[in-house]
């Protein structure tokens, strides 16, 4: 799940950005920020536990993927994975677990946390979640919890692709923020109440630095997002817009207490094939 990049732009805009400049940007991010957002949020998000957004609510909370106990021998792919903490989750309740990154820097951080970590270890891979190397119709469950998702530039093909690689009858889940955020600044004080830009606006955010693209997000609207799981042939069956904890003081980037209370930080969508 992202903050905001760290480091210092030359520049921000809102422009257009195609998927070869989006993964080269992102790529490159998470590459230079994969130890330093680990140090960060590592205490948070745990070595192995499936957090689904910066609420702090987790799959032992909320059964997004359903049953627990109805995951062992499952076939599950993590996209997006990062350090691979949901896909230890998930291993550790007896599935079958992959976990894909764009970034090897983050896979980097996954196999830290392997080598400390006593339970089972997901297969980690590099990949783009929108190319996945893997045969149509090979997994029960794909998800990811803030990954991939806003970081693609054309997020219809990637829908299709977690389509493709889902067997008939699975399951597709993963969160990112919440589309309304958008319209509003990304702080998490008293200025991130009040809205300042157009919902309806879908132009990528991108920050460039020596003059190259270094960061670049996406936005889709909430209706957006759902024809293009319809058009991917998935059937949506939940969308989940999880309230801010009492018991959660933590300050993440544009999240927190305050903002959570009255607005909506994250969408999770469930979907079948």
């Amino acid at each position: 799940m992202d903050e905001g990049p760290d480091e210092h732009p030359d520049a921000v805009s809102r422009r257009e950005s195609d998927q070869g400049e989006t993964v080269r940007a992102n790529r490159g991010w998470w590459d230079r920020e994969a130890t330093d957002y680990l140090a960060e949020h590592g205490g948070f998000l745990g070595d192995a536990d499936l957090v689904w957004g910066p609420e702090g609510w987790t799959e032992e909370d909320l059964h997004v993927l359903g049953p627990r106990d109805q995951l062992a021998g499952r076939r599950v792919l993590e996209f997006g994975g990062g350090a691979a903490q949901g896909a230890r989750w998930c291993a550790a309740q007896g599935a079958h677990v992959v976990s894909t990154d764009l970034s090897a820097g983050m896979l980097a951080t996954a196999r830290l946390l392997d080598a400390r970590h006593d339970g089972p270890a997901p297969l980690l891979a590099q990949a783009d979640a929108s190319r996945l190397p893997f045969a149509d119709a090979s997994f029960d469950i794909v998800f990811s919890a803030y990954g991939a998702t806003p970081f693609v530039a054309d997020s219809a093909g990637l829908m299709r692709e977690l389509a493709r690689v889902l067997r008939p009858g699975g399951t597709l889940a993963f969160s990112t923020s919440h589309p309304i955020r958008w319209a509003f600044p990304d702080v998490p004080g008293p200025d991130g109440l009040t809205a300042t830009g157009t919902y309806f606006d879908e132009t990528p955010y991108v920050e460039t630095t020596a003059g190259r693209a270094s960061y670049v997000e996406h936005h889709r609207t909430l209706g957006h997002r759902i024809a293009e799981l319809v058009e991917a042939g998935l059937v949506l069956r939940a969308l989940l817009e999880p309230e801010w904890p009492p018991d959660n003081t933590e300050t993440w980037g544009g999240w927190s207490p305050l903002r959570g209370e009255r607005l909506p930080g994250t969408a999770i969508f469930v979907a079948t094939t």
